[in-house]
């Protein structure tokens, strides 16, 4: 008994300690909203909720309110991937669903929004074509009609796996997401909440070959 007792406690712990690790991070962040009075003091609560969440998936204990926009695509004679690009899977209407100013910032859970909307460099819209593709299908095909069109010369990083271009630059379900590039939780502290910095370009080398 008292050796389940202490692994019990351990566990959390370190359930503890990776929590105050995440709000260490997000602390001060682009998305931490404890000192915006719709954000209830809380940091957690306008994209996530232990309980009662209405705005499914419940994997992610999902609480804001998602995003129905339809979306202008991005579109190039270049890009090889448009056969398989299509509106924006859910992984990105989670981070549309501020960015593109059709979705309050305060719409979550049972609060009822001002509305307070997205403003400045952080408002992307619904037009997307200006902006670099999401919700195609990153995988070795791609890469090799990318070779083909670039005169047999290889454009684009083979990626490791259908979870990852090469390290931290994650796919969902073999898709390119704002969340590839993007660290909504700041994981990092790189400005722009990215998953790495873009010095010298760093970020684009990871998945372009120049």
């Amino acid at each position: 008994m008292e050796k389940k007792l202490l692994v019990t406690s351990l566990a959390l712990l370190g359930v503890l300690a990776v929590c105050s690790t995440a709000s260490a991070v997000l602390t001060g962040s682009k998305h931490d909203f404890t000192a915006l009075g719709w954000g209830n003091s809380q940091i957690c609560l306008p994209c996530h909720a232990p309980h009662n969440n209405k705005n499914a998936p419940a994997t992610l204990l999902w609480n804001h309110t998602l995003t129905t926009a339809t979306y202008v695509l991005y579109g190039s004679p270049t890009f090889d991937a448009s056969t398989t690009v299509g509106q924006p899977s859910a992984v990105s209407k989670f981070c549309l669903s501020c960015h593109d100013g059709t979705v309050a910032l305060d719409a979550y859970g049972s609060h009822t929004p001002a509305p307070t909307m997205i403003t400045g460099n952080a408002l992307l819209g619904t037009d997307l074509s200006n902006d670099h593709p999401i919700s195609f299908d990153y995988n070795a095909t791609l890469v090799a009609a990318d070779t083909t069109t670039g005169g047999g010369i290889a454009g684009l990083v083979v990626p490791a796996s259908a979870t990852q271009v090469v390290a931290g630059i994650p796919l969902f379900t073999g898709k390119m997401e704002c969340a590839s590039c993007h660290d909504v939780h700041n994981k990092h502290s790189i400005t722009g909440l990215l998953n790495t910095s873009n010095t010298g370009s760093a970020l684009c080398l990871k998945c372009h070959i120049k």
